[in-house]
Parts: C-alpha cells; sequence; structure tokens
C-alpha cells in the first residue's frame, strides 16, 4: 500500500479548466457581446464537425435539448414513447413535458444498454390495433458506451418509430456496422435526432449546455426555433415585414439558448476533446487491468465499438458498504442510475420494482469510480487500493 494521500476528495467525474479556456471566457467578457454573438454559430460548426453531422444546435443544457426534440418529433398526448430506466430521468421526462407516455423497457444485462430484443418483443406482442400508439424511441449511450443504431434504425423502420438518440455520454465514441462503416455517436447517420450535453462532468464543459444533432434540415430549423420562443427574423417565413427590426412569433417555444461565454469555453474544451478521451481510455485499462480476477466486476466492451468512458461503472456485492468505505476515504463514488421507472413520479403510472429485473440488478450492484482527464496516475492508483483493500484483495502489478 502506498502512503498516498489524496489533499481533497476525488470525485467520479470533474471539469478541466486550463488557462486557455479562461483566456477565451474573458475575451467574450470584454467584447460586444456576452449572449446572441458570434460564439455560439462557430461552436455549432465545430462540434457539427467533429460529431460527423451535417447540423448542430447549441441550447441550455441536455434536458432543454432532449424538451426541443420530443416538441419537434411532435410528441402529444396518447403517444408512447420507448426509453431505458438505465438512464439520468430526463431521457424519459421530455417525453412527459409534451404529455405523451413513457414506455420503459429493460436493459441487456452485460451492456447496460437499452436491450433491443425486449422492445421487439414487447412490440411485437402488442395487438395491431394498439401498436400505433408507439411513436419512437430514446436510446441511451449509457456511460460512453454507444448503442446499435443500425440495429436500432432497422427495428425504427419495421415498426414505423422515430429515434431520438440521447448522446450525452458519448461523444467521440463510435461503432462499426455489418458493412463496416463506422459510425459516430450522434452524427445523424441513423438516428433522427441526437442530444448531447456539456455539464461539467462530461467530455466538454460549459458549466451548463446542450447540443442538438441531426441530418435533417426540418427538425434543424424547427429546434432553432423553438430555442427562441418560436420566434424567427426568417424574411422567407414572415407573414409580414415592417423592416429590420421585425420579428414573429410563429409557435410556443422557449428560451433555451447558450451564450457566448459558454459558446467560448465549449470551443476550447472541444479542441481538446480527443486528447480527453485517450486519456479516458488510458484510465480505463489500468482500471481493467488491476480488477481482472478480483470480486469487482467489470464489463467488457464489446467487438466494434469504441467506448468514450463518460463513466467507469463496476459491479460489486455491498455496494452501499464499499460505496461508504471510499467516502470515508476522501473517495467520491457516484451511483449511475437509480432505475427511472421506480422514481415516486413514475410509480404514479404502475410501475413497481420487478417490472425491469435486469436493470433493478444492475442499480443493486454498480458503482462509478473516478472517471476524468485530470485524475493522476497516483490518484487512480489509491482508488485501486482502497476498493481492493475493502475487498482484501492485494494491488496487481
Amino acid at each position: 500500500m502506498s502512503n498516498f494521500t489524496p489533499a481533497k476528495p476525488i470525485s467520479y467525474g470533474r471539469q478541466t479548466i486550463t488557462e486557455a479556456d479562461i483566456a477565451a471566457v474573458t475575451a467574450v467578457l470584454q467584447s460586444d457581446y456576452l449572449t446572441q454573438g458570434p460564439k455560439p454559430p462557430e461552436f455549432e460548426a465545430a462540434f457539427a464537425q467533429y460529431i460527423g453531422s451535417r447540423y448542430a444546435s447549441v441550447v441550455a443544457n441536455g434536458a432543454a435539448a432532449l424538451h426541443l426534440c420530443a416538441m419537434a418529433l411532435d410528441v402529444k398526448p396518447g403517444d408512447k414513447v420507448l426509453t431505458t430506466p438505465i438512464t439520468f430521468t430526463a431521457s424519459a421526462n421530455c417525453v412527459r413535458y409534451c404529455g405523451g407516455e413513457v414506455v420503459f423497457s429493460d436493459i441487456d444485462e452485460t451492456t447496460y444498454l437499452l436491450d433491443i430484443h425486449k422492445v421487439r418483443a414487447l412490440l411485437e406482442k402488442t395487438p395491431k390495433s394498439e401498436r400505433s400508439a408507439y411513436k419512437g424511441v430514446v436510446p441511451v449511450d449509457f456511460a460512453g458506451l454507444p448503442v446499435d443504431m443500425a440495429a436500432w434504425r432497422e427495428l425504427a423502420d419495421e415498426f414505423g418509430l422515430w429515434i431520438l438518440e440521447d448522446a450525452c455520454h458519448a461523444p467521440g465514441a463510435s461503432f462499426t456496422d455489418k458493412q463496416g462503416i463506422e459510425h459516430r455517436a450522434g452524427d445523424g447517420s441513423l438516428a433522427d435526432l441526437a442530444i448531447f450535453s456539456f455539464h461539467p462532468v462530461k467530455h466538454i464543459a460549459t458549466a451548463e449546455g446542450g447540443a442538438v444533432t441531426t441530418n435533417n434540415p426540418k427538425y434543424h430549423d424547427r429546434v432553432s426555433t423553438l430555442r427562441t420562443h418560436g420566434i424567427t427574423r426568417d424574411p422567407a417565413v414572415l407573414e409580414e415585414n415592417h423592416g429590420g427590426w421585425y420579428y414573429e412569433m410563429h409557435e410556443l417555444g422557449y428560451n433555451y439558448r447558450l451564450t457566448d461565454m459558454q459558446a467560448a469555453l465549449g470551443i476550447e474544451q472541444l479542441n481538446r476533446a480527443e486528447e480527453g478521451l485517450k486519456r479516458r481510455r488510458a484510465i480505463a485499462r489500468r482500471y481493467e487491468e488491476a480488477f481482472a480476477g478480483t470480486p469487482v466486476t467489470v464489463r467488457p466492451v464489446p467487438l466494434g465499438f469504441r467506448h468514450a468512458y463518460h463513466l467507469f461503472v463496476v459491479e460489486v456485492a455491498k455496494r452501499r458498504e464499499l460505496y461508504d468505505f471510499l467516502r470515508a476515504r476522501k473517495i467520491y463514488a457516484q451511483v449511475h442510475y437509480i432505475p427511472v421507472h421506480l422514481q415516486p413520479y413514475y410509480r404514479q403510472f404502475g410501475w413497481k420494482r420487478g417490472d425491469m429485473p435486469f436493470a433493478e440488478a444492475y442499480y443493486d450492484r454498480c458503482l462509478s469510480l473516478p472517471m476524468y482527464p485530470a485524475l493522476t496516475d497516483e490518484e487512480q492508483e489509491y482508488v485501486i487500493e482502497q476498493v481492493l483493500s475493502f475487498f482484501d484483495k492485494p494491488v496487481l502489478p
């Protein structure tokens, strides 16, 4: 055991802010614009290029991105939308904001992703007279592992569903389809819309912030209008035109815009995105080596997939005890996530424990260990030592 003691708590995730980040934000503060200036469009163009999508719209946060997508997809009361219980609540809440019904389906126990086979079985057993109520699916790229969007596209086309990809955990992740084509998470090639988050613990931080990506100009235009109160200045669609000052509100939208300060920070963070991914993958490899042959279960990455490691999730017995043990030693691990169908809000719709056995079994054992680019080798070794000491196992070389 080393003699290392952390000077401050080691959290499960955190932002990295450089002098270049500070200089970029300071430059905006000294400029003529704090919001609705040149930086959000610049960030959008750079982010779309990085993800590989035709369009990107930056917005206030990931939940706003989800809400805008649900509106753009015309979710309405009576519509049923499928999603996973292992996600942050916003993935489901966006459907409720529009009055739709959330239908949870269980996860694959080896990947923690929404199980496409269980979704197919659910749809097939639904009487054809009721099947038309299902309008879409929200697959979530969990912890940094992307879903097989090619398989989801086939299913969606078969049953007449749209796809909204929650890619908050996976910028830079990818999978290779059966034809050998690589698809980046959120690149617009298969899902109708995708969303990202720029929360501090994510790969790219803007304090709060998010983005919607798509290759569909109709969805892009609607999201861009809805994020700004439903207001347009586009002469091509104005019903009247009183002059250069004139604008029209065509539908009820929201103030979901991103500021120039946040966009400037995002641009600088994006410049280091690949560097951050490389470091995250190195941290993951070290964890995998250290926990091989121990009571700490690490699920392997499927062949053909590139993981982005927003989180490093392990499964353990005595999860609560290990959580408390680590916290007492300044290691702030976290649990991702409490199954959404068990939240009090969703239980009112009839969801209960036992409905999603794999998701519930996962929740009872999961723990997210520290994973972020600024995590030092010394800090990681301390985390490994403490985890293995709980199980009374030596640290492997």
